[in-house]
């Protein structure tokens, strides 16, 4: 074959052009589809492992992006309920602590959430100290869920601790958040993976026990063998959903500004309602009969005494947290002085201004 006969065959096939039969026929093009078809014949399997590669990848951000996320968000928008906290066997450093909760979650996937321990602190102190731990049961993300934890808990943070109460003692409600880190398990998928749980719940503080009062009382002529001449009945309100075991509590007794004695409230369980004590106390006779005869509380017998809370044991060991708590508020008495004295036989009268000292004198030497 000449060189220009080469040529001119190189430029057919160079155009796509064929020859058919031994005289070399006409020369047809080759269509892009052919084209197509034997470039994908000679790269099949550069196209598969893309393929691979990209279905790997998509899974990849399925399982370890969108999922994490999605059970993220489902664990954020749970609602955790408290129907009620329980502390007993209270102690110095440590305490049973009872807590009864519902968790309201999304159940249109089936999941498992690992046991955790969660933190709890007031989410509005700045500190933020967590002052216990909880330890919450392994969970199924049921619609509702009931979660009911009884635990023997040491204090993580004293201080922390006495503010909580103070704060649940002082204020009408106050926000306490729970937060901690645990693992979630979807069904069909073995890996597990990890979630922040944090809830903030509004529960309803004591409001300085508002209410409190002593619908009865009594006094007696001579002390008895613990010193006690004052006993009582005292209602304490308590409008929290929590029920603390207290123990024996001790009041400083203040009249018109004048320390005058003290007063006990003994095995001091307070259950969320109304709560009724025996109330006793240790209380001076002078300042009590020298006000009693004084206008204007001769005239309808009525005296106010204040109490301050000064001490508290239980089980023998002082309770820092719960007495530092009571010493910051105040509780205001309107006691019937004079009926208690008529019960024991002695009337009160407002004396004129020229026997006041006369009968203020029979007052002291009568009680």
């Amino acid at each position: 074959m000449s060189g220009p006969e080469l040529l001119e065959r190189d430029e057919s096939l160079r155009n796509g052009a064929t020859r058919t039969g031994a005289g070399g026929g006409a020369a047809y093009p080759r269509s892009r589809g052919k084209r197509v078809g034997g470039h994908c014949k000679k790269w099949w399997w550069l196209y598969l492992l893309i393929l691979v590669c990209l279905i790997v990848l998509i899974v990849c951000l399925v399982l370890f992006v969108a999922v994490p996320k999605m059970i993220q968000s489902r664990i954020n928008a749970a609602k955790l309920n408290i129907q009620g906290i329980t502390i007993t066997q209270t102690q110095s450093q440590n305490f049973t602590m009872a807590i009864n909760s519902t968790i309201e979650a999304d159940s249109s996937i089936h999941a498992v959430i690992d046991s955790f321990s969660g933190n709890m602190y007031l989410e509005d102190w700045a500190p933020q100290t967590p002052f216990v731990s909880v330890k919450f049961p392994q969970t199924t993300s049921a619609s509702e869920t009931a979660v009911n934890i009884t635990q023997f808990t040491d204090i993580l943070d004293l201080n922390a601790f006495t503010v909580f109460n103070q704060w649940l003692l002082t204020n009408s409600s106050l926000n306490v958040s729970v937060e901690g880190n645990t693992h979630v398990k979807i069904s069909g998928i073995s890996h597990k993976y990890p979630v922040h749980f944090k809830k903030t719940l509004n529960i309803a503080g004591l409001e300085s026990f508002s209410g409190f009062s002593v619908p009865n009382s009594s006094v007696s002529t001579s002390a008895d063998a613990q010193g006690d001449n004052f006993f009582g009945t005292v209602i304490i309100p308590n409008r929290s959903l929590v029920s603390f075991e207290i123990g024996n509590v001790s009041f400083a007794t203040y009249l018109l500004g004048e320390n005058v004695g003290t007063t006990y409230i003994d095995d001091v369980t307070l259950y969320p309602g109304n709560n009724s004590f025996p109330l006793r106390g240790n209380v001076s006779t002078g300042p009590v009969l020298t006000e009693i005869q004084e206008r204007p509380y001769c005239e309808d017998g009525m005296l106010l005494f204040v109490l301050q809370g000064s001490n508290v044991t239980n089980h023998g060991e002082y309770l820092s947290y719960y007495a530092n708590s009571l010493s910051t508020i105040n509780e205001t008495v309107s006691l019937n002085i004079s009926a208690d004295l008529a019960a024991i036989g002695l009337t009160v009268t407002c004396p004129s201004t020229t026997t006041t000292s006369t009968k203020k004198r029979f007052w002291l030497d009568s009680w």
